[in-house]
């Protein structure tokens, strides 16, 4: 392929160990967000040679520190490129603790067709054998690619291209560190090729219905995580300094008849409380009684259901609307 037939790919670069620079060879002890965008596309051999590149740093720090500011401005600047008809898609360099949440956000908020690809690195650019260059050669290859348009936000990862939903880490070290469990991945992508088995069928960009062009903050959700003996008065305190709480159940969103009496003395406030598991696997389906401002998270992780919950709450405070829109996304 000639440069000239070459696809515009923009590459926005917010920090993580794929830009982290630390003793090398060791693969811990580094320091992340240290190397910018123009670097990283630099040290990948022929990376150029799959798109015209456009880099744009929009944080450089540990995924850790990524906040609902770094989203929006994501977010918006996506929306507002993604206008432009000489750019054919974009690529997301990301810390990996926090990937899938600022995939999911993306995923509900970005209004285009165009492929958008977020990947990153478990092992830092000075170690022995770093896995970020050939992470993000494949995404840029895939966010060029014909294929990938129209199917949401995706993540790319060893090999493995997963919907921005359903991806998980799983490992605190393993290269191959992410899956989508039950829901497997889209399909796979070798050297510059995609080969897509599976879509998302879930609602996502373009046919989302959350606008964020005008927020200046989302609303505060936040996550009660139940374990044997979990004082209720957490419970208590966390729905109440907050528009909306997720609880992270055992099993099937199951806590204790402590923690149930306490939702059940919460529910005249009439702020949403959703039920998730901190189970991986599984979808979370509420057999028994809860209070009327109770609903589930379906297969939703905990801190993808915060967002999904945070972003609904920027619709309507209606219990039943934001049951709907659980049931959607």
């Amino acid at each position: 392929m000639s440069k000239r037939d070459l696809r515009k790919v923009v590459i926005l670069g917010t920090g993580g160990t794929i830009a982290g620079v630390g003793e090398p060879g060791l693969t811990t002890g580094y320091s992340s967000g240290s190397m910018d965008i123009d670097a990283l596309i630099a040290g990948v051999p022929g990376l150029k040679d799959l798109a015209w590149l456009i880099g744009e740093q929009i944080a450089n720090v540990n995924s850790d520190d990524i906040t609902q500011d770094d989203w929006l401005r994501l977010t918006r600047r996506i929306n507002e490129l993604g206008k432009r008809e000489d750019i054919a898609g974009f690529v997301v360099t990301h810390g990996t603790d926090t990937l899938e949440e600022t995939a999911f956000f993306l995923n509900l908020t970005v209004k285009t067709r165009k492929p958008v690809v977020i990947t990153g690195a478990m092992r830092p650019s000075t170690a022995l054998s770093p896995d970020g260059p050939f992470n993000l050669y494949q995404a840029v290859a895939l966010a060029a690619s014909r294929e990938a348009v129209g199917k949401g936000v995706l993540a790319v990862f060893s090999d493995a291209v997963y919907s921005a939903r359903d991806v998980q880490k799983g490992s605190t070290f393993h290269v191959d560190a992410f899956s989508s469990d039950d829901f497997g991945c889209l399909g796979y992508i070798r050297d510059t090729v995609p080969y897509f088995y599976n879509a998302p069928v879930k609602r996502h960009t373009v046919n989302s219905e959350f606008d964020v062009e005008e927020i200046s903050a989302l609303p505060k959700v936040a996550i009660s995580y139940f374990h044997v003996d979990a004082d209720p008065e957490t419970l208590r305190y966390q729905y109440m300094k907050s528009d909306g709480l997720i609880i992270a159940g055992a099993g099937n969103g199951e806590m204790s008849l402590l923690w149930d009496r306490e939702m059940e003395n919460l529910e005249c406030f009439g702020k949403p409380i959703v039920i998730t598991s901190r189970i991986h696997d599984g979808i979370v389906t509420l057999h028994r009684k809860v209070p009327s401002n109770v609903l589930s998270g379906d297969t939703l992780n905990p801190q993808k259901a915060r967002i999904l919950l945070m972003l609904a709450l920027t619709k309507t405070a209606d219990i039943a609307k934001i049951r709907r829109i659980f049931e959607i996304y």
